[in-house]
């Protein structure tokens, strides 16, 4: 089972490697807010708080990263399912939960990855020092990337076709961005917006990224360390729980399965 899990894994992160237009642009697009809206907004609020807007979007630009790269890999199972992939993997001697937990996994690492690449350029550039603390800034990128995965698989199993997950993460993507405390503080929303920030489990890990990466910013976290982490677990059990649930029952991997171990009639 353990080589069955990493040869998915392995797979996702070779596509991930072969795919170099779309990990430069995971790169660009971050550098674009950072330069474009951030730089607009540090004029606004020079002399305000302790630090500088720019550092305040870093946790959020790198939140955005695992963001995209999560989903996008997850996109890679309605690929699978079109081309045939998929029915090699529900075939074989392994648990649906399974196959569903290492596509996750290796959505996770994508996102980890291309957080990390973006940090040796946001250090190059002078945006981001050391982080005040290593371990809770590797925890707080490996937490985000698995509820960002997690949210992928989800969106992936309830999709039929290609364009389903697109419509759903279009939809999804840029409501669970503005609303999570990325590019300003969620106590200064309205009510009814901050409810919704205060649902939304990518709030908690911008949150756990500025508590990681240091007091330098405009305004301070949200949340507790301890609050960031329960309200991201609980999120990825349950939606881990519903996606191989709606894994196993859907019609389409039942009708491949029966399709593929039926006996042949001669």
């Amino acid at each position: 089972m353990r080589r069955a899990i990493a040869a998915i894994v392995a797979r996702d992160l070779k596509r991930m490697l072969r795919q170099r237009g779309r990990l430069v642009s995971s790169m660009v697009r971050p550098l674009i807010w950072l330069f474009v809206i951030g730089t607009g907004f540090q004029g606004m609020l020079e002399g305000l708080g302790r630090g500088g807007y720019q550092r305040f979007l870093v946790p959020g630009l790198l939140s955005m990263v695992v963001l995209f790269g999560s989903l996008l890999a997850s996109l890679s199972m309605i690929y699978d399912k079109e081309s045939g992939v998929m029915r090699m993997l529900i075939i074989a001697p392994l648990p649906r939960a399974v196959v569903l937990l290492a596509r996750t996994l290796g959505a996770t690492l994508i996102g980890i990855c291309q957080a990390l690449l973006l940090m040796l350029i946001l250090f190059a550039l002078g945006y981001l020092g050391v982080p005040r603390d290593p371990a809770l800034c590797a925890l707080g990128l490996a937490a985000q990337a698995l509820v960002c995965a997690s949210l992928g698989t989800l969106i992936a199993v309830f999709s039929k076709a290609l364009e389903d997950f697109a419509v759903i993460m279009n939809f999804v993507i840029f409501p669970v961005f503005f609303l999570s405390g990325a590019l300003y503080p969620i106590e200064h929303l309205p009510d009814v917006l901050k409810a919704v920030a205060l649902a939304n489990p990518f709030s908690y890990g911008v949150d756990l990224l500025k508590h990681a990466l240091g007091p330098e910013a405009l305004f301070d976290p949200d949340f507790s360390v301890g609050k960031d982490l329960l309200a991201m677990l609980t999120f990825v059990v349950l939606a881990l729980a519903v996606a191989c649930r709606r894994f196993s029952q859907a019609p389409v991997f039942e009708s491949l399965t029966r399709a593929f171990t039926a006996p042949k009639r001669h």
